[in-house]
C-alpha cells in the first residue's frame, strides 16, 4: 500500500536539510507519495510579492524576485554538481520570469493563488532533479492537475482520487513527488488550502489513495503536552486519538493544520508526526487507538475577539439566538466559544474581517461590546470531563482574569478565554497544576 510523507518548509529550507530528507526517504517504506512545502521563508516572500503586485510597486517586485532567485540558487550551488548547475539554475530563472509576468500583469481572481503557490512548484522541481542526480528514480506530479477539492472546508476526496489514480497508473513508480498547499476550488480555479495547508494536502491525498499511513515531518519530535516556546520541560505525546488531535490543532497547536485529520478519520488511516532532525525519535501517532483517557495536552489560539451581546428585551424571546447566529452565518464567520446568562450572550470569533458589519447588524437588536486581543487556552483529552484531575485547572480563577469558560460542550476539551497578555502565565500555571508526570504521556 502507498504511504504519504509530508515535509514542511524548515525540513526543505536549506541544502543540508534537503539531504536529510533524501536520507529519510531512503529508509522509509515504499511506495510513497512525498508532499513538499516551499522552502522556509519563500511563501512569506511570495505574499509580499502579491502585495507589491497589488500596489504596482515595480521596485519591490524586482527586489522580492531577486531574493527568491538567490535563495534557490544558494541551495542549487550546494546540492548540484558543476555539470548540473547551469540547467537547474536556468529552470529557476524561468520560474522567476513567470512570477514576474504574473505580478506585473493584470490582476485576476486567481493571481494571489498563482503567486503564492509558486514556492512549492520551484522546490519540488528542484528536489526531483536532485533525486535524479543521485540516481533515485522518481516521478514529479503537478498537484494542480488532481487536487480538485472543491470546498476547502469539505474536500471532495472522490474527485481527487478520480484525477490522481490514472496519473499513478500511467507513471508507475515507487516514489512520487508533489506540491502541498495548492488545490482547485469549486469553479476549478487555482486556489490554496490556506497557510500551513500542506499537512491537509497530505491527508487528502492519503484518503484519495487509501494509504497505509501518513507521516508529517517537521522540526519538533511530535506534539507536546504544552507549547515548548513558552513552557519549559514539556513532554512529547506518543499517542493521540483523532478527536484529541483535531481539538488541539483547531485550538492552536502549530504543528498541525486545523483540518489535517478530517480526511483520514473515516478511513482509519494513522498519522505520525515526526522530527526531520531526529528521525529516530518516536514522535506522535494519531489514530483511533485509545492508550489512556483523560488529560493529554494544552494548546493556545491567539487573535481571538470576544463579543458580548446584551438585550434585556429579547434574550429570552423565541428565535433570538437563531437571529444572532444568522448574522454570523451571513458574514461567513465561525464562532469558537459561547456562553449565555439571563441577560447576555458572550461568544468568540477568530476571524474579525467582517466584524464591523456584524456589529452593525447586531446593534439593531442588542447592545454589543467587543474585546480584542484575547487567547483561547484549550485543555484536551479523551473523555476529559470525567477526569478526576481536571478540577485543578479551575484554580486559575484565583490569579488570572479568565473572561469565559466552556466546559461540557465537548467531552474532550475545556476552553478558557484570557487576555493574550496573560497567555504565557496561563500556560505555565496549567502546566504546573496538571502535568506532574515524568516522561512522555502515552
Amino acid at each position: 500500500m502507498m504511504n504519504v510523507l509530508k515535509f514542511g518548509g524548515t525540513s526543505v529550507g536549506s541544502a543540508q536539510n534537503i539531504r536529510k530528507v533524501v536520507e529519510i526517504l531512503a529508509v522509509t517504506e515504499k511506495p510513497k507519495i512525498v508532499v513538499l512545502s516551499a522552502m522556509s521563508g519563500v511563501t512569506n516572500l511570495l505574499v509580499s510579492l502579491n502585495q507589491a503586485s497589488i500596489d504596482k510597486d515595480l521596485a519591490q517586485i524586482t527586489n522580492v524576485l531577486e531574493q527568491l532567485q538567490a535563495k534557490h540558487f544558494e541551495a542549487i550551488e550546494d546540492l548540484f554538481t558543476a555539470e548540473n548547475q547551469p540547467e537547474t539554475k536556468a529552470q529557476i530563472e524561468t520560474f522567476v520570469a513567470a512570477l514576474q509576468e504574473i505580478a506585473t500583469g493584470g490582476r485576476t481572481l486567481t493571481t494571489y493563488a498563482e503567486l503564492v503557490t509558486y514556492g512549492e512548484t520551484m522546490l519540488t522541481w528542484m528536489f526531483s532533479r536532485f533525486l535524479d542526480q543521485e540516481n533515485v528514480s522518481n516521478v514529479l506530479l503537478n498537484a494542480s492537475t488532481f487536487m480538485n477539492v472543491g470546498s476547502v472546508e469539505n474536500p471532495n476526496i472522490d474527485a481527487v482520487a478520480e484525477a490522481l489514480a490514472p496519473q499513478l497508473a500511467d507513471n508507475p513508480s515507487e516514489l512520487y513527488i508533489t506540491q502541498g498547499f495548492v488545490c482547485r476550488d469549486e469553479r476549478g480555479a487555482l486556489a490554496t488550502l490556506k497557510r500551513g495547508g500542506s499537512d491537509f494536502s497530505a491527508t487528502i491525498i492519503a484518503a484519495a489513495v487509501d494509504a497505509a499511513g501518513v507521516q508529517i515531518w517537521t522540526d519538533i519530535d511530535g506534539l507536546h503536552n504544552n507549547d515548548p516556546r513558552y513552557v519549559q520541560e514539556t513532554q512529547p505525546i506518543e499517542h493521540l486519538t483523532y478527536n484529541e488531535a483535531a481539538e488541539l490543532a483547531y485550538f492552536g497547536a502549530k504543528i498541525l493544520h486545523p483540518q489535517t485529520v478530517a480526511p483520514v478519520i473515516d478511513r482509519d488511516i494513522p498519522v505520525w508526526l515526526k522530527n526531520t532532525f531526529e528521525p529516530s525519535a518516536p514522535g506522535t501517532k494519531i489514530s483511533n487507538e485509545y492508550h489512556n483517557r483523560g488529560l493529554k495536552a494544552i494548546s493556545a489560539k491567539d487573535g481571538i475577539t470576544a463579543i458580548k451581546i446584551k438585550s434585556n428585551r429579547m434574550l429570552g424571546a423565541h428565535g433570538f439566538l437563531r437571529t444572532i447566529f444568522e448574522v454570523f452565518d451571513r458574514h461567513e464567520t465561525s464562532i469558537d466559544m459561547i456562553t449565555t446568562s439571563e441577560v447576555a450572550i458572550s461568544l468568540t470569533i477568530d476571524d474579525a474581517r467582517n466584524l464591523k458589519a456584524i456589529i452593525t447588524e447586531l446593534s439593531v437588536i442588542a447592545e454589543v461590546t467587543v474585546e480584542e486581543d484575547h487567547s483561547i487556552i484549550c485543555i484536551v483529552g479523551e473523555n476529559l470531563i470525567a477526569d478526576h484531575e481536571s478540577y485543578k485547572a479551575f484554580g486559575i480563577l484565583n490569579s488570572i482574569p479568565v473572561r469565559m469558560i466552556a466546559y461540557g460542550g465537548s467531552n474532550n476539551n475545556i476552553s478558557l478565554l484570557v487576555p493574550t497578555r496573560e497567555k504565557i502565565n496561563t500556560l505555565q500555571y496549567l502546566n504546573a497544576q496538571l502535568f506532574q508526570l515524568e516522561g512522555a504521556i502515552a
